[in-house]
């Protein structure tokens, strides 16, 4: 394994919660190169021959065993694009802890773009992780653009968990999903920007087969100037249930932009949408001050409590 230094082992713990090389199976991504590779006898990592990127093989019936595959940027005016394709085999049992995180201190943007697309076998479960951080004082842009597909077969199950809370400049999340009979899916993400930054969100969900199910919730905070926008759709083409949420938090000269869409083309398709932008209350702030806080660090805890 490539000796990391100080920088990129912060950028590892903030992605990846990792303060050492974990167990398991696990690929270290370091200003474009492997920094560290392990596979194990049930997960086999491998390169593409095609283009930058993984095939990551889990088999079927593989219980209680995690994946690693965390990307780590510290080269000014760096950009890649790199394709992970997950196969989990049928009643596999697994967590994936992907994330990247850039620090900048450069004039040059720094931009990673990763396509990641998980076939997931009849029953198998899957927790996916993903977090994306920012950092560096320098003029250049934190850039992360990712796109997830996600194809489940009958029974199986997704929970996916996606997180940016701090100093990513820009980014375009698109996320597609299409689901056979009795699958679910479940997606949680938090975001937080400030500044100039910009953040979009695109969610796509195919309930294709009877029993299927999706619940897309994003919780969202806005500071300074920065913008957002969530945009999520839910398709019924059978008798399933679908829920998609946006709740947000606008502050200063933030601006958020809240589009949920749902499209039924079965009569037993149930389909629910819901937003919500507001303020912080100040009765909350209040609150807070009369416990000792000031009113910054008041906003801090109302913040965190609803990012959490």
């Amino acid at each position: 394994m490539l000796k990391l230094d100080e920088i990129q082992k912060r950028l590892l713990l903030e992605v990846a919660d990792l303060h050492k090389v974990p167990e398991g199976a696990y690929n270290i991504r370091s200003n474009s190169q492997s920094a560290g590779r392990q596979s194990t006898a049930n997960i086999e990592i491998v390169s593409k021959t095609d283009v930058s990127g993984l095939e990551i093989r889990i088999r079927p019936g593989t219980k209680n065993e995690s994946v690693h595959i965390p990307v780590v940027m510290t080269q000014s005016g760096l950009m890649e694009l790199v394709y992970n394709d997950f196969f989990i085999g049928e009643g596999a049992d697994v967590v994936i802890v992907a994330g990247c995180g850039i620090d900048n201190c450069g004039a040059q943007d720094s931009e990673h773009d990763g396509i990641h697309r998980f076939y997931v076998g009849k029953n198998a479960r899957v927790k996916y992780v993903e977090k994306h951080y920012g950092s560096g004082d320098g003029s250049g842009k934190r850039i992360l653009n990712p796109g997830t597909e996600v194809y489940q077969e009958e029974g199986s199950s997704v929970e996916m968990e996606m997180v940016q809370i701090k100093g990513v400049d820009d980014t375009v999340r698109t996320t597609t999903a299409e689901l056979a009979a009795g699958a679910r899916l479940v997606v949680r993400e938090r975001l937080m920007t400030h500044g100039e930054q910009r953040a979009v969100s695109t969610y796509v969900v195919s309930l294709n087969g009877a029993g299927a199910s999706a619940d897309v919730v994003s919780r969202s905070v806005a500071r300074d100037r920065s913008y957002q926008k969530f945009d999520a759709k839910i398709v019924g083409n059978a008798p399933c249930h679908g829920h998609t949420e946006c709740d947000s938090i606008i502050m200063d000269q933030g601006r958020i932009l809240a589009v949920p869409g749902l499209e039924a083309n079965d009569l037993d398709a149930a389909l629910v949408h819901e937003a919500a932008i507001g303020k912080i209350a100040g009765e909350q702030i209040v609150k807070l001050m009369t416990l000792g806080l000031t009113e910054q660090e008041a906003e801090e805890q109302i913040i965190n409590g609803f990012l959490r």
